[in-house]
């Protein structure tokens, strides 16, 4: 059992917490829904309690954690983004604490394959004296892992995936017309992401080049609230090689599109090519 407390990396799935360093992630950038703007929380500030059982084979392992909270952002600032959650709140805006867990499964004795389920709530986002203050939120996330060296395909494959849904409590924000006068609106405040990454390393393979080579392909989505100023439908592919110099060190080259309808920066086809060295500490 191991206790943290202070700023650390939320147990809300795994990627946030266990593959978003350069030299892990498998490719140069993030899923959609994760990282600036994210729907996902990455950080806190707070303490957490996590461990693990032995059950015969299968572990069960575990976190509790609770933290200052999301930080809902009402349109003061930045109109655009109301709505929108701030994962990163370092001063808290309220008295409302954030609590959350994970519970992860591995039900085969090689720990080849692990299901995860966490969970996030918050009784309020805004701030204290505002009609804000109890707009609540509660966040849930699923993931997977299945990794395993197969002699039939002479080397690893390594297989993730994650589904992020967001709910925040129904809200009335303002924004101004187009002659400048303030209105009142109002959405339901629902969101989700997913992404499931494949990848394969032939380890097997009788080349030491071609032992160091690593194949990734990656799918993800994001889906953010109808009627915001912040809806977006989004869809991208990346599509990686990736070169391991050492065991913490490796060179990636990976080409990414993404299908864009509706968000902040607004609809369209981005489209970019990447080369990235990664080197782990």
């Amino acid at each position: 059992m191991t206790v943290r407390a202070g700023k650390f990396l939320l147990p809300f799935g795994t990627f946030m917490e266990r593959l978003h360093p350069a030299w892990i992630n498998r490719l140069p950038t993030k899923p959609l829904g994760f990282g600036h703007d994210g729907i996902a929380p990455a950080s806190g500030i707070g303490v957490e309690l996590r461990g693990a059982f032995n059950l015969g084979g299968p572990i069960l392992n575990y976190a509790v954690y609770s933290t200052n909270g999301p930080r809902l952002k009402d349109g003061t600032v930045e109109p655009e983004e109301a709505g929108m959650l701030m994962f990163q709140n370092y001063e808290d805006n309220n008295n409302s604490k954030a609590f959350g867990g994970r519970i992860g499964l591995l039900p085969f004795a090689d720990s080849s394959t692990e299901v995860g389920f966490s969970t996030y709530s918050t009784s309020g986002t805004g701030a204290t004296d505002t009609q804000y203050e109890n707009v609540g939120a509660f966040l849930y996330a699923i993931d997977f892992s299945f990794v395993k060296q197969i002699s039939g395909i002479k080397g690893f494959i390594d297989i993730k995936g994650q589904y992020n849904n967001s709910r925040v409590d129904k809200a009335t924000y303002i924004e101004l017309d187009e002659f400048g006068n303030p209105e009142e609106y109002s959405f339901d405040n629902k969101s989700n992401s997913f992404y499931t990454q494949l990848s394969y390393r032939p380890t097997m393979a009788s080349s030491d080049f071609l032992k160091k080579l690593e194949f990734v392909g990656r799918y993800s989505n994001l889906n953010t609230p109808l009627g915001a100023e912040w809806e977006e439908k989004s869809v991208q592919y990346a599509f990686g090689l990736n070169y391991w110099l050492t065991w913490r060190s490796l060179i990636k080259v990976a080409y990414q599109t993404t299908e864009k309808n509706g968000g902040l920066g607004g609809g369209g086809t981005e489209k970019g090519f990447f080369v990235h060295w990664a080197i782990g500490l």
